[in-house]
């Protein structure tokens, strides 16, 4: 680390943008391989955690389940379940995806289980009263009521899987792992602009999410 330190001069940032310029075809590449395996396994993620989290909370089962998911998914590094996907896929992308599947679906299905388990009691009593299904009760009630928290467990879940996919790189998952990780080829300057890429792909997507959580808050509270 200090040898690395040492290593950084004033001029090291404005290196690192120039490395981008100059290099602006292999950055953008490297940067769609990234966000390729990123969000494909956010959405793997988010096929299996969501369904899951809204019956276990419309249940208001499964609270165990998604504690202990969530605490399981904090605990595990992600260089622990890239090794253990190797001898499962071996290397490439479907065993790094796996592995940032694993990750990302924590706060997506605890954010999602204590959204409708939390949901307004009287007003899923009002609606089933009112004679709808326990399916009706949780698509029209429940779900537009916590959808603000669950859009904020995908903005979490979001976040760990851009940042950690650069680490695929080193079970051949590609991306702008393999810049950051091979100083050797690519100069301190490209360390620097592989990083200052995932940093931006990482803060543009939970900008975006983050207008997402506004606008359902924003809907949430009017409907209320």
């Amino acid at each position: 680390m200090s040898v690395l330190a040492d290593q950084f001069t004033a001029h090291t940032f404005v290196d690192a943008f120039r490395f981008i310029g100059d290099n602006a075809s292999l950055m953008l590449s490297k940067t769609g391989q990234t966000c390729e395996l990123a969000f494909a396994a956010l959405g793997i993620a988010l096929a299996l955690a969501l369904p899951l989290g809204l019956w276990l909370g419309h249940r208001h089962r499964g609270l165990f389940l998604a504690l202990g998911v969530s605490t399981l998914g904090r605990a595990l590094p992600i260089i622990v379940l890239i090794a253990f996907g190797l001898t499962v896929l071996g290397v490439g992308f479907w065993n790094n995806t796996a592995a940032l599947v694993v990750l990302g679906i924590p706060p997506i299905l605890t954010n999602a289980y204590f959204a409708v388990d939390g949901a307004d009691r009287d007003a899923v009593e009002a609606a089933r009263g009112m004679g709808l299904t326990e399916r009706q009760v949780l698509l029209r009630i429940e779900l537009p009521l916590g959808l603000p928290l669950i859009v904020a467990g995908v903005r979490i879940s979001a976040v760990f899987v851009i940042a950690s996919a650069t680490i695929a790189a080193i079970a051949g998952g590609g991306g702008l792992g393999d810049i950051i990780v091979n100083q050797a080829s690519y100069g301190l300057a490209g360390v620097i602009a592989g990083s200052l890429c995932v940093s931006a792909v990482a803060l543009l997507t939970a900008l975006a999410l983050g207008l997402v959580h506004r606008a359902v808050s924003r809907s949430t509270t009017a409907r209320a």
